[in-house]
């Protein structure tokens, strides 16, 4: 029962302060660093009680979220390098922790709890003579309907800030280049999958400017949906690709599988249902990482705006599958080896643009050791890249000849 998760940060001086609210926009500035600090029940049906030590009296809010029940901890910001959830000690009632980079200028900690709770009290101080902040919060255990009552987004102006966004690229001439964007999987918060010390999360973002740099030799505009190691949501993943006016959507991916051997390539196109269990294993997982970031999803659905992008993918089915075909062909010839059953389709949101064709790209799997191995070699990375954009090449051309025949 008294498991615990250890978490803190590193410090400069600071004055004691009480603080009585669930957000607190502190006037100190300067990141804080991941050290160390506890959690722990506070006995059968008492709750839990988390204590997070850290150096410097960062602006902070915690709330909780349902769907699952989850807590959310956003700081302005820690450090969390050298922290290894899987490592740390927790509360029976927490399942999982995540933490990271959330964006620019925010961190953040998620906890997975066991059944559903509410946030009952959350303190922060600050020691003179250290200079170290202790934040205490105590969850008490609750119905699904009360915390549904006290869960959600708080909305605050001083945090809810919008990221600057580009203004939307103008469409392209019909003679310009291709307008491609290339989605990095996972990131921040969420590492995505992890082996050996490696995750996908890096590796993607690797391979990703990899391949831009390919595609900008070959002719094509390359934009990117993250350029660091930030959490960025599915939606607006797809928001980007759609600001952009981008011609073509490219997620890439690096998955692990706890059974079996799996090795080479697939590529995923969009389809209401999956081609296979695996795949729709695999789409419900990458989906579910968003809500393990902290995302609020409930309320997001619209049901006259569903039945415009069905109706929209209906039009632009034929051209994602395509590109899949092109897509794996490319890879053959260029590295050898793809998955047994290269092309499949499943429901993954991230290909929820609907105007856009787009396809889903498993460059390999972390859990087969010659794969990992090809995603740290540079040279594997040059020739995949190669693989994928003569893929876009013949796609291309094919799908102009048939744009041109439907024009008529």
């Amino acid at each position: 029962m008294g498991s615990y998760f250890r978490i803190i940060t590193a410090a400069a001086l600071c004055t004691a302060l009480g603080i009585g609210a669930q957000a607190q926009d502190l006037a100190l500035g300067g990141q804080a660093r991941f050290i160390e600090g506890a959690a722990a029940d506070a006995g059968w049906g008492r709750g839990t009680e988390l204590t997070l030590s850290i150096s410097q009296g960062v602006p902070w809010r915690a709330f909780t979220l349902i769907d699952p029940p989850r807590l959310v901890l956003d700081f302005r910001e820690v450090d969390w390098t050298g922290a290894d959830p899987d490592a740390m000690d927790r509360s029976d009632a927490i399942k999982s922790l995540h933490m990271g980079p959330f964006r620019s200028g925010w961190s953040r900690l998620v906890a997975e709890l066991a059944a559903p709770m509410v946030l009952d009290r959350a303190e922060m101080k600050v020691s003179e003579v250290t200079g170290e902040a202790s934040l205490a919060l105590r969850l008490d255990p609750t119905s699904a309907e009360a915390m549904a009552a006290r869960s959600g987004l708080p909305r605050d102006p001083r945090w809810d800030l919008p990221e600057p966004r580009a203004k939307a690229a103008p469409r392209r001439a019909e003679s310009a280049p291709l307008r491609i964007v290339l989605d990095p999987g996972h990131g921040g918060i969420d590492p995505g999958a992890q082996r050996d010390g490696h995750n996908e999360a890096d590796l993607m973002l690797t391979f990703a400017r990899d391949l831009r740099e390919v595609l900008r030799r070959a002719g094509y505009e390359v934009l990117m949906t993250r350029e660091a190691d930030v959490f960025v949501s599915l939606e607006g993943r797809v928001a980007m690709a759609h600001d952009a006016s981008a011609d073509l959507f490219l997620s890439l991916h690096a998955d692990a599988i706890e059974q079996g051997v799996a090795h080479g390539a697939t590529v995923y196109t969009l389809a209401d249902a999956a081609s296979d269990a695996a795949s729709a294993a695999l789409a419900e997982r990458h989906d579910r990482d968003d809500l393990l970031a902290g995302l609020d999803l409930s309320g997001s659905d619209d049901r006259v705006a569903n039945v415009l992008l069905d109706l929209a993918r209906l039009d632009n089915a034929p051209r994602g599958k395509a590109l899949a075909g092109h897509l794996v062909a490319g890879i053959r010839n260029a590295v050898g080896q793809v998955h047994k059953r290269p092309q499949r389709q499943a429901g993954f949101s991230v290909l929820k643009a609907a105007d856009i064709p787009s396809a889903l790209i498993e460059v390999g799997f972390l859990s087969t050791e010659e794969d990992l191995r090809h995603l740290q070699d540079r040279a594997w990375r040059a020739s995949m890249a190669a693989g994928i954009r003569d893929g876009i090449a013949a796609w291309a051309i094919e799908d102009e000849a048939l744009g041109r025949l439907r024009r008529k």
